[in-house]
């Protein structure tokens, strides 16, 4: 389940079923030794490692991450004056997804205005000059 919802793993049953039966025969010592079990189960397409998806998973459960960006969105409205600006940038679907029905709340609430109509992503030379920006979604809205 984690790594399906978290990591959107298609693969997410596989590599969860693959880990338990590896645990029992042999247990895993390092993150080298976990990458590269999931490498061997899900074959590697593209520049991205399969095993990225699935640390990935790891890292939003075990920190939280979801509900923590939920939280701070929360508190958001004190913390901001009007005409204050909010700016977030998201590096995954999930967090973005948030933060954009965050947004959209509180627009159709009428207590913001979005300050760009659409998402802004990286350039092509941003991402050449620093690939992990490659994924960065920026939203601003002002509080009216």
């Amino acid at each position: 389940r984690v790594f399906y919802h978290y990591g959107e793993e298609r693969a997410s049953h596989k590599v969860a079923r693959g880990i338990v039966e590896r645990r029992q025969a042999k247990p895993f010592h390092c993150t080298t030794d976990l990458a590269q079990f999931v490498e061997s189960l899900i074959p590697r397409r593209g520049r991205i490692h399969p095993a990225t998806r699935v640390f990935q998973a790891l890292r939003i459960a075990v920190n939280n991450e979801l509900r923590a960006l939920e939280e701070a969105l929360s508190e958001v409205p004190r913390w901001l004056r009007p005409g204050g600006r909010l700016v977030v940038i998201s590096f995954h679907s999930l967090e973005d997804r948030i933060v954009k029905q965050y947004f959209k709340s509180k627009i159709k609430e009428g207590k913001a205005s979005a300050l760009n109509k659409r998402v802004i992503t990286p350039t092509a030379l941003e991402i050449k000059t620093n690939p992990r920006a490659r994924s960065a979604k920026l939203r601003i809205a002002e509080k009216i």
